[in-house]
């Protein structure tokens, strides 16, 4: 007996051995989350990554959601094309790590998987444009689609990027598909300064938040605008926070414009507190003020 689902044969019998396997990845992720050190941790998430491939590369994966896994953010295309999983790994140094794939739809079912290898530490210029071997990591929480003519030209992926034991940061990144494989970072950019910009990268004070969120309702990237605590500070990313008023990229055309000084009549949807790192005690505290 089989399944057909948006264009896709598989077999019925695959769907509890990729319920067995997503099984698994759960439990694996609980390993890697409770282990003790770098070593541990960094073992237990190779032993996820291969057991993920397997999974993916089951008849039938792309239909099945893995929403199970909540350490691992899966976002799908709108046009159901492709997803991209993302998740990260903190270091015992206040850094973190970040690992990925970016699943593409096939007819037959069969696996067209995309690694995407963190190089951060090895990118001298963080405004390059990658591939997915050459990838500035981070865990994407948004996709929006860039649309051009009615067609999504590319798209762009909301992120956090934990940074350091001082500051995090946010990331639009620019997603498209040159030849079949995944290119990052474009300038798409419509704005007064780097207008040459390929990705736009937000740093900020750990103990703060940043918004930075699709609003649909008027078809704008809503974040908060950042500024030093006082002018001396300029530059010096540990001291930056919001001050209160927001800025704002307008999907247009398939490229995002500036828009500065946006009113919101209502709070963003800002998805920021799952992306502070939740161990981190001096931030639960803050919450709770």
């Amino acid at each position: 007996m089989t399944i057909v689902h948006a264009q896709h044969t598989f077999p019925l019998s695959n769907i509890p051995a990729i319920a067995r396997l997503q099984d698994s990845l759960i439990r694996i992720s609980d390993q890697t989350e409770n282990a003790p050190n770098n070593q541990a941790r960094f073992a237990a998430n190779a032993h996820f990554i291969k057991t993920l491939v397997v999974a993916l590369k089951t008849p039938g994966s792309f239909n099945q959601n893995f929403d199970s896994l909540k350490r691992v953010a899966v976002l799908n295309a709108p046009d159901k094309s492709f997803r991209v999983f993302t998740w990260y790994l903190p270091i015992d140094d206040g850094t973190y790590r970040y690992f990925g794939a970016i699943q593409m739809a096939s007819k037959d079912g069969k696996l067209k998987l995309f690694p995407l290898i963190d190089m951060t530490e090895q990118l001298k210029d963080p405004n390059v444009i990658t591939d997915h071997k050459n990838w500035y990591g981070a865990y994407y929480y948004q996709i929006v689609p860039l649309n051009n003519n009615g067609k999504a030209t590319s798209y762009a992926l909301l992120g956090w990027k934990g940074n350091n034991s001082k500051t995090s940061k946010k990331i639009i990144e620019v997603l498209s598909f040159e030849k079949g494989e995944p290119s990052f970072g474009k300038a798409i950019f419509i704005q007064p300064k780097n207008q040459a910009n390929n990705r736009m990268i937000f740093e900020y004070n750990k103990l703060n938040s940043m918004t930075l969120t699709m609003d649909k309702s008027v078809n704008m990237i809503v974040f908060d605008h950042l500024a030093p605590f006082s002018e001396e500070m300029t530059g010096n990313f540990e001291y930056y926070a919001s001050d209160l008023s927001f800025d704002a990229y307008k999907v247009t055309g398939g490229k995002l414009k500036l828009v500065e000084n946006v009113e919101l009549k209502n709070d963003p949807n800002d998805l920021d507190e799952l992306y502070i790192d939740p161990k981190d005690k001096k931030i639960q505290a803050i919450k709770k003020l």
